[in-house]
C-alpha cells in the first residue's frame, strides 16, 4: 500500500458500551470514518451522539471510565490500536496524537506553572533536559500567540483568561509536533470573538505543520470555518459523511438539514427564520426502532423509517443513513428554486 495515500486515522465498525442498571448500553454503534494526512475532519452532533466517546475509545481512554470496546478497528498510521497495551498507547498519546479538551481548567494543574506543565510533556515523550524542555515550552507558547511567552511561561493557569488558557492547552498539545491533533469542543465555553481567534490559531498551526486535525463540535458554524469534510453523528451512529461544501449546499440527512436550519446565517440565506429541531435527543437506553432520528423527523414515513434499521450507504456526495434522502434532496432543491423565482 502507498502509505502516503493511507488514512492517518481509520476507524472501522467501532462499537463502545458502558454499564448501566439495565445492562450494557451501546453508546457508539458501528461507527466508521477516516482522517487523511494533512486533513481537517469535523465530527458534529448533539450531546449524547457518541462523538466524544468515539475519540476516547479510539485511543484507549474509555476503559478507565468503565467502558469497553466490544468490536471494531482503529488504525493510526496503519497500526492497530484496539487491544494495544496501555504502555504502547501512552507513547502515542501526547506524542503522535495531541489532545485539546473543552475546559482547560480541568486539564491544567493549578499548582504548576504553564511552562512546567508543557515542559513535562516534552520531557516525558522526547527525553529533553529541563533546560531544553523549558525552551520548547516558550517556543510553543509563542506559536499560539501568547504575548511575552518567556515571562508568561512562569505564570499559573489562574493568571490567564479563558481564551489564553485554551491556547495554553493547544501549546501543550502541539509541543511534541503530533501527526494528529484531536480537539474536543475546544471553543464551546468561549465567546464568539475568542472562538474565532482559537480557530484561526488552529488553522494556522495546521497549515504550517501539515498535521491532521480531528475537530469535535456540536456547532455547524465552527464546522463551516475549519472543516474540509464532515462526519455527522446522531444516536451513536454516523448518519452523514461528506465534503463540507457539499454538506452545506445539499444535506442528505434530515438531521443534518435540521442542524443547518437552526443556524441563523443558513436560515437567513434560505429566506426563513431559524427553526429548532423538534423533540428530544434519542437516548442509549431506549433507541427508537428503525431510523433513530425518525421520531423528530418531518420527512418520516413510519412504514419506511420506523420498521427496520437503516444502512449507511454511498451516494454521489458521500455517505448517508436515510431511506428518504432523495426525497429530502428534491424538497430542498424545489424550495431553493421557489426562493430564486420569488426573488426575481
Amino acid at each position: 500500500m502507498d502509505h502516503a495515500k493511507e488514512p492517518l486515522l481509520e476507524i472501522r465498525d467501532l462499537v463502545v458500551q458502558f454499564p448501566s442498571q439495565s445492562g450494557w448500553l451501546t453508546v457508539v454503534d458501528h461507527v466508521s470514518f477516516s482522517v487523511g494526512r494533512n486533513d481537517i475532519v469535523c465530527v458534529v452532533g448533539e450531546s449524547g451522539s457518541g462523538k466524544s466517546v468515539t475519540m476516547q475509545a479510539a485511543l484507549g481512554l474509555v476503559q478507565p471510565k468503565g467502558g469497553r470496546v466490544t468490536s471494531g478497528s482503529v488504525k493510526f498510521a496503519g497500526q492497530e490500536l484496539v487491544g494495544m497495551p496501555n504502555r504502547q498507547l501512552n507513547r502515542i498519546r501526547g506524542n503522535d496524537v495531541g489532545f485539546i479538551f473543552q475546559e482547560p481548567m480541568t486539564s491544567l494543574n493549578p499548582a504548576y506553572t504553564v511552562g512546567d506543565q508543557i515542559a513535562e510533556v516534552v520531557r516525558r515523550h522526547r527525553g529533553l533536559s529541563r533546560r531544553d524542555a523549558w525552551k520548547r515550552a516558550i517556543e510553543v507558547l509563542d506559536r499560539v500567540h501568547i504575548a511575552s511567552a518567556a515571562s508568561r511561561a512562569g505564570d499559573y493557569p489562574h493568571q490567564f483568561s479563558g481564551g489564553m488558557r485554551q491556547r495554553v492547552m493547544i501549546a501543550m498539545a502541539i509541543a511534541c509536533d503530533p501527526r494528529l491533533l484531536i480537539a474536543d469542543e475546544p471553543t464551546t465555553a468561549l465567546d464568539v470573538t475568542i472562538q474565532a481567534r482559537i480557530l484561526q490559531v488552529l488553522e494556522e498551526l495546521q497549515r504550517e505543520s501539515g498535521m491532521s486535525v480531528l475537530f469535535i463540535t456540536h456547532d455547524l458554524g465552527v464546522v463551516a470555518e475549519i472543516a474540509r469534510s464532515v462526519v455527522v453523528m446522531y444516536g451513536a451512529q454516523v448518519v452523514e459523511n461528506a465534503p463540507v461544501d457539499e454538506l452545506f449546499r445539499s444535506p442528505r440527512h434530515p438531521y443534518t438539514n435540521g442542524l443547518l436550519e437552526a443556524m441563523p446565517q443558513v436560515a437567513l440565506d434560505r429566506g426563513q427564520a431559524p427553526v429548532p429541531i423538534p423533540g428530544v435527543v434519542a437516548q442509549a437506553h431506549a433507541w427508537p426502532q428503525g431510523c433513530r432520528f425518525h421520531p423528530r423527523c418531518g420527512f418520516c414515513e413510519p412504514s419506511v423509517c420506523a420498521s427496520a434499521p437503516v444502512a449507511l450507504i454511498a451516494d454521489d456526495h458521500g455517505l448517508v443513513r436515510c431511506a428518504r434522502s432523495s426525497d429530502l434532496r428534491l424538497a430542498l432543491g424545489q424550495a431553493a428554486t421557489e426562493r430564486s423565482v420569488s426573488a426575481a
